[in-house]
Order: structure tokens, then sequence, then C-alpha cells
């Protein structure tokens, strides 16, 4: 044990004291080094021996035990989707479709049903009664809703909201059917019927039946899209309520004009709009005086008017196709598909894949014939 006494060299009259010395219970050596609250040499020196002598009696001081780390808040679903839709929808620019799509799932599905319950806590149980009450939906709006719900905990997630995934989100598997499409003689009637309504709309059943143009690209299809000199029509953009944005696949196509659709577009030409499926007024075409339209030619065709009229025209450009042989690669690229998973619906129709498959055998029973007249 030792006490030393230095001067303070700002005050003649104060004193630096230091202690050195091994506690008792463990033999670790002790420094320690501070002014003396006291004047004089002496008085210095008496104060560090009391000092030293009370943290002796005292003990070593024991570590203060561990804190626990503070609980992380969890937010609620319905608490953490505007962040989601803001912080990740909209900042990677997402098509104004999809973040409409996401905010309309959230609202009428997840919000009623896992809105109140933390993140953390939606369990693979709660998403198991989450399918259950949507039994009575589609798989593929089952799936568009699960793809949503897990979409936001991997965000959540990698944001460290959330310390891990709390549940494992399996989608339904979704049948790689054709949808509905006119057959050859169907879509004549239909194109007929409109050549008798108006121009315009016999435009609109060719574009969507012999170009494959979606709903939101009909409306957004300006006259400088169209290329009557070489005979196409360059896809650059589509409109969603309102709003123009790229096309679903996210980039541009061109499709060449079928020599019917060019003979419509050429005696629909107009000046009263910049659109080419525009109103009376000028003013361009809604969705739903689209369907107005087509439905009036459906009626006018002695045809049923199916749901999603309009997507029906698309899927009849689709399965014509792949019907008249073209390779899926191109009707692919023709329809704008960015997975060929997509395209691969219409793959059944191609009369080359039954044919291919039936000359197997025809392969097999020429093999064996071969080998009969071998053994003879």
């Amino acid at each position: 044990m030792t006490v030393k006494i230095k001067p303070y060299p700002k005050n003649v009259d104060r004193w630096w004291v230091e202690l050195r010395f091994r506690w008792p219970e463990d033999r670790t050596l002790y420094r320690e080094r501070i002014v003396a609250p006291v004047t004089g040499k002496s008085a210095a020196h008496r104060w560090g021996e009391e000092r030293e002598r009370s943290l002796l009696q005292a003990g070593k001081p024991r570590p203060a035990p561990p804190q626990p780390a503070p609980q992380k808040e969890v937010p609620t679903l319905k608490e953490f989707g505007p962040r989601f839709i803001e912080g990740h929808a909209r900042a990677a620019r997402q098509k104004a479709s999809g973040v409409s799509s996401k905010e309309s799932i959230l609202r009428v599905h997840l919000y009623p049903e896992l809105g109140k319950l933390p993140l953390d806590q939606i369990t693979d149980e709660r998403v198991a009664k989450l399918q259950g009450k949507l039994a009575d939906k589609s798989r593929k709006t089952t799936n568009n809703i699960l793809t949503t719900l897990s979409k936001l905990l991997k965000v959540a997630f990698r944001w460290k909201v959330i310390d891990r995934m709390p549940c494992t989100i399996d989608l339904l598997k979704v049948d790689n059917t054709v949808a509905t499409f006119l057959d050859f003689e169907e879509y004549d009637h239909l194109a007929e019927a409109a050549e008798r309504i108006d121009t315009r709309t016999a435009a609109l059943v060719r574009l969507g039946a012999e170009a494959g143009l979606r709903r939101g690209e009909l409306l957004a299809l300006r006259w400088s899209d169209v290329d009557f000199k070489r005979r196409q029509i360059v896809v650059r953009q589509a409109t969603w309520h309102g709003i123009t944005d790229t096309p679903k696949s996210g980039h541009g196509r061109v499709v060449d004009m079928t020599v019917s659709l060019h003979d419509a577009l050429t005696r629909h030409r107009h000046l009263r709009s910049e659109y080419v499926l525009a109103r009376d007024d000028g003013r361009p075409a809604t969705e739903k005086i689209l369907r107005t339209w087509l439905a009036a030619a459906q009626r006018r065709a002695n045809l049923p008017r199916a749901t999603g009229a309009l997507h029906i025209l698309r899927h009849t450009f689709g399965s014509h196709l792949a019907m008249r042989g073209a390779p899926l690669k191109a009707v692919q690229e023709l329809m704008g598909h960015e997975d060929i998973q997509t395209t691969m619906r219409y793959a059944h129709l191609a009369p080359s894949a039954r044919r291919d498959a039936i000359g197997l055998l025809n392969v097999r029973g020429n093999s064996r014939a071969t080998a009969s007249e071998n053994l003879g």
C-alpha cells in the first residue's frame, strides 16, 4: 500500500494524491490519482491514507449486472403497411397498377385478417387461417395476396424491423391453362360485326386480336406509334386509370400489322385526337368505353359477352398464333411476355406439338417392323 503526494501545478496549496494497492480478494491492482479536497501537504497525505483505508474496508466493488437489451417494439401489419408501400413499392418506381394492387390487397384482405398483429406474430397457423378465408377466391388471386404478404415480411426483415421471418409462405399450384379465346369462325363473325358498326370498333377488335395489345396499351396507342409505311405498331406505353406508364413487361415491343389490321387503321385514320381510340369529341377513350364498344360488336355477332371481354381479344391473338404453328419464342415476343412460362399456356394448341408427339410412335412402329423383317 502506498500513498504518494505531488504538488498540484495550478494551485500551490493543493496536492495530487496517488493511491496504489492490491485488493485482498483477488490481488488485482487498484490505482487512483485524485486532487485532495484539503489544503496543505500533511493534510493531503492524511486524507489519502483515510481514503485508502475506507476503500479497503468497503472491499472491491462488484461489477454491475448486465442490463437486458431493450425490447424492440415491432409494428403491427397495419402500422407497417404504409411504410412498405412508400419505402418499397413507390421508392422502387413500381408501375402504378402494381402499387395500387398492393394497396388494395392490404386494405381488403390483409388488414382485416392480420392488421392488428405485430409482424413477428404472423405465424404459419395465422397464414393458414388466412388461406382458409380465401377459399372462395381463385388460386391466382390467393397467390397474389400471399405474395404481397411475403414481400412485406421480407422487406421488414431486410430493414431490421423484425429479427427473422416469422412464417413460411407457400403459394398454391396454379394450372397453366389457356384462357377463353375465340376460335377462327367466331373471330371472323366478331370482326365482320365490328366493321358494320364503325371504323373505331373495327380498329379496336383488330388491334386486340391481331396485334395482341393489352387494355392499357389500347388506351395509350397514339397515331405516332403506327407506322403505315413499314406496316408496324410500336407499343411504347400503357395507360392505367389515367396514368401513363411503360407496358406491363416494363419495355416496349414492335408488332407487324396484318393486312386486315392495316386496312382497318387506314379507314379509321382521323385528326380529332392524337389517340387512335378516341371519343367523338377527341378525348381519349376509357376502359369502360372500350368494353362498351366491344360489347356492341359481340351482341351484333351473336357472341356471348365473356368475363374480362377486352382480354379475350389478346388471348385470341396468342391462341391463333399457336394454332397456326408460330414458334413459342415468337409468340412470347409478340405478346410482350416477360417470362416464357406465361406463353406456355398456349403451347398445347400448336398442331406441330401433337403431330410430332404422334410421330414418335410412328418411329417406334417402323423400328419394330424393321426388326421383324431382319428376324425373318
